[in-house]
């Protein structure tokens, strides 16, 4: 079974771990930054918004990731290999999240609207109070997938010298030829740092189902 292997390809699990949930609290932020970028009433911004959205959803994250950290050294800005892994996931996987959040926004029924701006609260208020709680519930699903896409998404990295459980895996491979065993140990760890997640993600799902439903 290759358990004397387990112990070096733990060696990346650390940093799959960082990169996944470093990426992910910032992809988490562009999300909601793009998502009401695009419903902005200023033509500016929702063309800004939309810019980032289709350019990053229209290109491959690899070459996104190539970019960050072989281009840009030639304009005089040098970033470490988990900056520019973390800068593409996040950027990528936020251009995702930022249609899911529009989507979701959109959901809110315009009877809540109506109703909310009949109490005349502001935008802001509004926004805060009634629409985001809402929408929340209905961008988790679709958010919980994105996750394990970025979890998926971070095996890229060992292509940019960042020692990730994939690049260890690689590494031992070369050095062993132990194919069968290192890359079924690898689906393994994935699924292992997977399944948790798509857990939480349902627990956070019914909490605030129920919370809505209180």
């Amino acid at each position: 079974m290759g358990f004397d292997l387990v112990p070096i390809l733990l060696r990346g699990l650390d940093v799959t771990v960082r990169l996944t949930l470093t990426s992910a609290a910032l992809a988490f932020v562009i999300a909601i930054v793009a998502g009401l970028g695009r419903l902005s009433p200023f033509a500016p911004i929702r063309f800004l918004a939309g810019a980032y959205v289709e350019v990053f959803r229209g290109t491959s994250v690899l070459v996104q990731m190539f970019w960050f950290f072989f281009a840009l050294p030639l304009f005089g800005i040098t970033l470490t290999p988990f900056v520019a892994g973390v800068a593409a996931l996040a950027l990528n996987i936020g251009a995702y999240g930022a249609e899911i959040v529009r989507g979701a926004i959109r959901s809110v029924p315009d009877g809540q609207i109506e109703a909310s701006i009949a109490l005349n609260m502001t935008p802001a208020l509004r926004m805060r109070r009634v629409v985001l709680p809402q929408a929340f519930v209905l961008m988790l699903p679709p958010f919980g997938n994105l996750l394990i896409e970025l979890l998926k998404a971070t095996a890229l990295v060992s292509l940019i010298t960042i020692p990730d459980v994939t690049f260890q895996g690689v590494a031992l491979q070369q050095t062993t030829g132990r194919t069968t065993e290192i890359f079924l140990w690898l689906l393994v760890l994935y699924f292992a740092l997977a399944y948790p997640m798509t857990l939480a993600v349902r627990w956070v799902e019914r909490r605030a189902s129920a919370y809505r439903k209180a």
